[in-house]
């Protein structure tokens, strides 16, 4: 057999297309979604993501509000503008791009984000909504995944769902959802202290890679016919590359497509989802501040 591939790229585009449309009816009422984007340093790849979101939200008729601060910029700095922005009216939602450089305690820079604003869902506020199944700011990657499991109709009540990963801003929150009555999966999360960790994903009806080693799942731990989704964006040598690498996921794609019955890839599989998702919250904050359902 060979898997379908779930193009998030398409899917992604679907969202962001919806969101758009919503963004139309808001302008009529006076009200423009804005974004205020917090870049501390020039981290290559934290560049790159700050340009995509913000691309994204300009697409979708947004408004983005961008701060590049220096790297040697003080948590004290950093905590006074997030306050300033806080009370701000203008402003719907606030992303403060991770990683921050070693004199920020990125803990305390998440804390000090209105809840009402904090579209990455990682104020521990809005966590603890989510644990209790209330109306709150789901994580965009999380998010993003369980949209595509959605749209593609996968069957999750009572699926076995196994996600191999327990970060905060994946693994956690995502075993969360996934044991949210909507979803009703049965989780299993595994790290590294897991034992017989293929043993493990093997029993899964929907395996999720989070784990970030490129390539660390291999077809032997997939079940037949098991809808496999990787989460991971790798950087591995390829002198064939004009750019002397090229990305990879956290699972052996080749070897799992022959295994999986649905399977995401990488590039253009978890990633776009978690920019759409990002956006959809942006517009979700400005509806609630605005009264609007």
């Amino acid at each position: 057999m060979s898997a379908k591939i779930i193009d998030g790229f398409a899917i992604a585009n679907e969202v962001r297309g919806d969101v758009a449309k919503e963004v139309i009816l808001l302008k009529e009422k006076g009200i423009t979604p804005t974004l205020a984007v917090i870049l501390v340093g020039q981290n290559p790849a934290s560049v790159s993501y700050v340009t995509g979101k913000t691309k994204a939200l300009h697409e979708a008729g947004m408004k983005d509000d961008t701060y590049k601060l220096p790297e040697s910029t003080s948590e004290e700095e950093l905590l006074t503008l997030i306050k300033k922005l806080n009370e701000s009216h203008s402003i719907n939602g606030i992303l403060v791009q991770l990683p921050l450089p070693k004199q920020i305690n990125a803990d305390k820079v998440i804390a000090t984000i209105d809840p009402k604003k904090d579209v990455d869902g990682f104020h521990p506020e809005n966590i603890g909504r989510m644990f209790l199944g209330e109306e709150t700011f789901i994580p965009c990657t999380p998010y993003g995944v369980v949209h595509l499991l959605q749209h593609e109709g996968v069957k999750t009540e009572g699926a076995n769902v196994v996600i191999v990963g327990r970060s905060n801003i994946v693994g956690k929150p995502l075993s969360l959802l996934m044991l949210s009555k909507e979803i009703s999966a049965t989780v299993t999360v595994c790290h590294s202290k897991t034992k017989d960790l293929a043993n493990v994903t093997k029993q899964a009806d929907i395996l999720i890679a989070a784990i970030g080693s490129p390539q660390f799942v291999k077809k032997e731990w997939i079940k037949k016919g098991a809808v496999v989704i990787d989460v991971g964006v790798n950087r591995v040598d390829d002198a064939s590359k004009k750019s002397g690498f090229r990305l990879v996921g956290d699972v052996d794609f080749e070897g799992a497509s022959q295994i999986a019955s649905y399977i995401t890839p990488v590039p253009k599989g978890v990633g776009p989802m978690t920019i759409a998702m990002l956006i959809k919250n942006t517009l979700l904050a400005a509806k609630r501040q605005n009264g609007i359902k």
